[in-house]
């Protein structure tokens, strides 16, 4: 589990990432949760969100 975010969750953004030739972006797609922003690699609505690390 990474803080929040279990670790199924993260294997289907990683795979989801992937098959789109993004596979670095699998991070990124816990926040950018538009299909828009998933295809082109950008954040497009950008709302605000608390996000803390270790």
């Amino acid at each position: 589990k990474c803080g929040g975010i279990d670790k199924r969750t993260i294997e289907k953004f990683e795979k989801e990432a992937a098959e789109l030739g993004k596979g670095s972006f699998k991070y990124a797609w816990v926040l950018d949760k538009l299909k828009a922003e998933r295809e082109r690699g950008i954040t497009i609505d950008i709302a605000l969100w608390k996000f803390e690390t270790p």
